[in-house]
């Protein structure tokens, strides 16, 4: 009942902010509170709603059961594992979000794109955080880099945002090439911070344009080369949602076609 009260109490507040959107009344009060908090704009918000939200995410995220890395089982070596299922799940110390140049989230209220669930389930001040890396660096996030938040309201412990390439469906020696690096600068980020564990969404494919196959390939060499040419103890998870991934990357990992 406290997470319900905390969740309509923060619709009336973000409803009362000068640029707030008008909200269909058939939309049940969750679905009005992430509508909210898509489009809201990076800007300061009170202690009291960030003690509202705290209370409603901490009460919502734990109706989901977190996967640790010792649920799962390696599926090459003792550092590659495939996952199927939520990556904002995943108790791991980070997790890979295919973020666009904004890095700010997605905007459009209620998507289902991996960057609006990651920014909904973190809370609002994720935003916040990657507006500060984009105030400071004072441009948009270029292509292949990689940049690293808290996580926040996740069970993981940090969140790596990248910004891969966009392919429109074909496939060409450049676009190859920047999907590689993307994968190596999120790597290094993980290493760079000592962290022990990472998650990779497939970057790059759904809206981006990158045909799936193509992007498995690329993610696993790039994560094998990267693990025989480093000391790293780095643990590396292929997380997939879709049935189609899961096989593409059960056939390369497994059955070793990459």
């Amino acid at each position: 009942m406290k997470a319900i009260a905390d969740l309509e109490w923060m619709v009336q507040y973000l409803s009362k902010e000068d640029d707030a959107p008008t909200l269909e009344e058939s939309e049940d009060t969750f679905k009005k509170w992430r509508h909210l908090v898509n489009v809201r704009p990076p800007k300061a918000i009170s202690e009291e709603y960030l003690e509202h939200e705290d209370h409603f995410l901490k009460a919502n995220n734990n109706q989901e059961e977190a996967v640790t890395l010792e649920d799962l089982t390696p599926d090459e070596g003792d550092n590659i594992y495939l996952w199927k299922g939520d990556i904002t799940t995943l108790a791991v110390d980070s997790i890979v979000n295919a973020a666009n140049s904004e890095l700010l989230g997605c905007f459009i209220p209620n998507h289902n794109c991996i960057d609006n669930i990651i920014h909904t389930k973190a809370g609002i001040r994720l935003r916040l955080a990657c507006h500060e890396i984009i105030t400071e660096q004072g441009k948009k996030e270029p292509v292949s880099k990689a940049k690293l938040t808290p996580a926040y309201h996740l069970p993981a412990n940090y969140i790596i945002h990248t910004v891969g390439p966009t392919a429109s469906g074909r496939v060409t020696r450049i676009n190859q090439k920047l999907l590689t690096q993307t994968y190596q600068a999120c790597l290094e980020m993980a290493d760079r911070n000592q962290l022990e564990s990472i998650a990779f969404c497939c970057i790059s494919t759904g809206v981006f344009g990158f045909p799936n196959e193509p992007a498995a390939e690329i993610a696993i060499k790039t994560v094998r080369d990267y693990l025989s040419e480093h000391e790293t103890d780095l643990k590396v998870i292929f997380n997939v949602y879709e049935d189609e991934d899961e096989a593409i990357y059960q056939k390369k990992l497994i059955k070793g076609d990459a």
